[in-house]
């Protein structure tokens, strides 16, 4: 086992590499293999080719030298062997970090928060632009080209070469972690778990997470009943075990064998190892379930992906209701865009500033806070000694959360004038007063599910972040302009959910952070200067916005939740056929093995 060193985050990280489990094995996390060594070059001197003699003397003196140094070497190999890493993080450190400034050598560019100082600069110019403002209605001007494809199977045919008798083999238990949308993750890979095995799937169980603390489950989130019937045909999925499997195992969950999976693990893996035992068991139970089914899989498996997410996946009445409701006002509230608005997903929120590692201008008072917030959620993760934290690095590499300021002036650079809606999808944001008061001066058309509602109408999912983010999530897929601040699963499947609603265009600005946080470290830079630099980066969001992953039979490496085309293609093209479950199958199905 082997030490190695490297950097995620702007933290610096000893690791051990760990071998890759073998099918049935319990053991994780787990570490995916290396990639295969190079091909070794030809070498240029033939191998046939005999090295030239060397005098007796030569070599006895060459020898000498050698064996002296090899010995100087020797005594001193475990002192250098700890001594040379330490002197390659200084060197880091002393180039990029605090100490930079101690041996007069200039800061990176970007590698600093000074973008409120930019804003005072700029100011009396942004509110004084008199250019023309961009229309909503036509900032997206790319348009996927239409290439002639193959026709769509006959979704009848696909059911009866695929899904003639479904869940034969037994029930299948997913226990989904995370947030709304690795849960809505976890949901769609255990459909298709479950039609790969031709198991029963039990409805997920969410887990319980320090982080989130929302004790939402399935049905509190989506229509269970519209989720069984949307599947019917394809995978049977039924809300329980039934009462033969539960006394036989107790009631109780946890004496049901859990079958540990590796992280994305291929077909093969499920066929070969976890298939025996359902077979065997007649129940299985996986536990966690968060990236647990590899993107490549067999078309009539990831279409079962596509009827999950984009069919099969709906809110509860409750939320859509709500849901509704804002989308609706809104559009009121955008009356002089003709009912057009922007959405932005902001996360600056406490718990992502303090995981960043970024420094802001708070000062020692932020310091404090952040210190007290990593502790208090991830309790000594970031105080352990093989960890050395370089905020500059996270900031230079575009890791931080960009502040409602930094989105404000972006916006502003775009074409986007103060006549502009603007709906904030964010968790409760770090200092509200003080950091969203420049966004609001830039855009006083400015509004949250909080503004929008009523106490009344928004306290019963108040605590529930889940529930919060449903809603977030309806009012951000139907904007005309999505703005993505920080990665993560949220913004993912909302492009890809845009993508297969808009004609395969994710009409989402994702800016360029790396190119941003430099500019905004310029205090010399002109607005003019900025704003064209802006106008490109609007321009690339929206070339990239149409982007089609080449996707080979075997292999898929991008997610299918991000772009859904090509796979989803024929699911958005058509409804989906109603197909009723086959009556030969019982509802009280229960396996007699093992008994």
């Amino acid at each position: 086992m082997k030490s190695k060193t490297h950097y995620q985050n702007g933290v610096l990280h000893s690791t051990d590499t760990a071998t890759v489990l073998l099918p049935g094995t319990t053991t994780s996390p787990i570490l995916p293999p290396s990639p295969p060594p190079p091909p070794r070059r030809n070498s240029i001197v033939s191998r046939c080719r005999r090295r030239p003699r060397q005098s007796k003397s030569l070599s006895h003196s060459t020898h000498s030298l050698t064996s002296l140094a090899s010995g100087i070497i020797g005594r001193r190999s475990v002192r250098y062997f700890f001594l040379l890493p330490i002197l390659y993080i200084s060197g880091i450190l002393m180039c990029v970090g605090p100490f930079s400034l101690l041996i007069g050598q200039p800061p990176l560019p970007g590698s600093r928060y000074r973008s409120h100082e930019v804003f005072q600069k700029m100011w009396h110019d942004i509110e004084s632009d008199n250019s023309s403002a961009i229309e909503l209605s036509s900032v997206w001007k790319y348009k996927r080209k239409l290439i002639e494809q193959k026709p769509c199977p006959n979704l009848t045919a696909l059911h009866q070469e695929h899904f003639v008798s479904p869940g034969l083999n037994g029930f299948l238990i997913v226990e989904a972690n995370g947030g709304l949308n690795q849960q809505r993750s976890a949901i769609c890979n255990a459909v298709a778990v479950a039609g790969l095995l031709n198991a029963i799937l039990v409805i997920p169980h969410f887990e319980f997470h320090n982080v989130w603390k929302d004790l939402s489950e399935f049905g509190d989130i989506y229509d269970e009943d519209h989720f069984i019937s949307m599947l019917d045909g394809y995978v049977k999925v039924v809300k329980e075990l039934p009462e033969a499997l539960m006394e036989r195992h107790n009631y109780n969950m946890s004496n049901i064998t859990n079958i540990r999976v590796q992280a994305w693990a291929p077909v093969s893996y499920y066929l070969g190892a976890v298939y025996p035992v359902l077979q065997k068991e007649g129940v299985i139970r996986i536990a966690p379930f968060a990236n647990r089914l590899a993107m490549s899989v067999p078309p009539h498996i990831q279409f079962l992906r596509c009827l999950t997410n984009y069919k099969a996946l709906r809110f509860t009445s409750s939320i859509s209701t709500l849901a509704q409701k804002l989308v609706n006002r809104m559009i009121e509230k955008s009356s002089r865009t003709d009912g057009k608005y922007i959405a932005i997903h902001l996360r600056f929120e406490e718990d992502m500033i303090a995981f960043s590692c970024c420094i802001y201008d708070g000062g020692e008072a932020e310091k404090i806070e952040m210190d007290s917030a990593r502790q208090k959620a991830w309790r000594g993760k970031f105080r352990r000694k093989d960890r050395i934290i370089v905020p500059s690095l996270n900031r230079v590499d575009g890791k931080c959360p960009l502040t409602p300021l930094e989105v404000g002036m972006m916006l502003r650079g775009m074409g986007f004038d103060n006549n502009t809606s603007i709906y904030l999808a964010s968790g409760k944001i770090y200092h509200a007063e003080r950091y969203l008061a420049p966004l609001r001066k830039m855009f006083p058309n400015l509004h949250t599910k909080e503004s929008l509602t009523t106490l009344d109408e928004l306290s019963p999912f108040l605590g529930f972040s889940s529930q919060l983010a449903a809603l977030d999530y309806t009012v951000c897929l139907n904007s005309e302009v999505f703005v993505t601040t920080q990665g993560g699963n949220f913004p993912h499947f909302l492009m890809g959910h845009r993508r297969f609603l808009y004609d395969g265009h994710a009409k989402t600005i994702n800016p360029d952070k790396r190119k941003l946080v430099v500019l905004l470290d310029d205090v010399d830079i002109s607005w003019r200067a900025f704003k064209e630099q802006m106008e490109d980066m609007l321009s690339e969001s929206d070339r990239k916005g149409i982007m089609v992953p080449r996707v080979r039979k075997i292999n898929r490496k991008t997610s299918i939740y991000m772009y859904p085309l090509p796979e989803c293609r024929c699911l958005q093209q058509s409804h989906v056929n109603r197909i009723y479950h086959n009556p030969d199958i019982p509802n009280n199905y229960s396996s007699n093995r093992k008994a």
